[in-house]
């Protein structure tokens, strides 16, 4: 069915996502605690939340593939961003309890000197997850899809996470204990800033919100089609990573229904040319010269 590749691709994205971060969870937790790392073990924690987070991806869009049915005409594909909703709220959860715990430790000055492997996980783990980002956000490039984009996002947040606990972890282990202490906190942070931004992202396509600018480029295109006197209305929404979109146009009172109904087909066509997974409708209206 079409489309419905996308979404399998999408499905092995979210599979790849799984395994990197309980494989990295396990090591960054055991290696935090018997390391005495707090921003490894704060790391570690946002790595478990990630895996519950891919895991909604992955039934979000296994249920995306669903085809459509009689109360589910549009198909199920917004459950593509209604995963991405949910992995926002894990994440700023996560943020809240790794920040309360790094600003206790500041506090009571509870700070311990991390190993040296403590560090070299940290580093390693920043590489490995700037690799699964890059594959990601090419896969969500290719297929056009918010929920696996949301899913390389967080990805490369993890790997700036990484990055910045290794610097901590090293600061702390020249002279500045600390140091890792802050790191944890502003791991924390960043966990939050992202899980924000992705539930922004999608509330705002779940209310229909559409990018202006999008919409400006479809009116161009359909104002090129030959005998088009005018765009009325227009309005754009996604369903997943299909837009569905509505138009309203007028062309010449005098024109016979098969060259208005071509009319159509080259306004989808055209449209399609810059948004490969666009669905227009169109609505024709007679034009009169005033």
């Amino acid at each position: 069915m079409e489309g419905y590749q996308d979404i399998k691709k999408g499905e092995r994205a979210a599979l790849l996502s799984i395994i990197a971060y309980l494989f990295l969870a396990v090591i960054k937790v055991s290696v935090g605690v018997f390391g005495h790392s707090d921003a490894l073990f704060a790391d570690g924690l946002n790595n478990t939340t990630d895996v519950i987070a891919s895991v909604a991806l992955l039934i979000g869009l296994r249920i995306a593939r669903i085809p459509p049915d009689a109360d589910h005409a549009y198909g199920h594909r917004r459950t593509e961003t209604i995963s991405s909703l949910v992995a926002s709220f894990i994440m700023l959860l996560v943020s809240l309890e790794v920040s309360y715990n790094s600003i206790l430790n500041l506090i009571h000055g509870d700070f311990a000197a991390p190993s040296l492997l403590s560090a070299v996980v940290a580093l390693f783990s920043g590489f490995f997850m700037f690799g699964i980002y890059f594959y990601n956000i090419r896969l969500a490039k290719k297929i056009d899809s918010q929920a696996v984009r949301a899913a390389a996002l967080d990805n490369r947040s993890d790997a700036y996470v990484s990055f910045g606990a290794f610097i901590g972890i090293v600061g702390a282990m020249v002279g500045l204990p600390w140091l890792d202490a802050v790191t944890a906190l502003l791991v924390g942070i960043l966990i939050g800033y992202t899980a924000i931004k992705i539930f922004f992202d999608a509330a705002h396509s779940l209310t229909d919100g559409f990018d202006v600018s999008k919409l400006d480029i479809i009116h161009e295109l359909v104002r090129e089609v030959p005998d088009v006197k005018e765009v009325k209305d227009i309005k754009a929404r996604f369903n997943g990573n299909r837009i569905w979109i509505d138009l309203t146009i007028s062309v010449d009172a005098s024109l016979n229904v098969v060259r208005s109904h071509e009319i159509t087909e080259q306004i989808e066509q055209a449209i399609r040319t810059k948004f490969p997974t666009a669905y227009t409708l169109v609505h024709i209206e007679p034009f009169f010269e005033k």
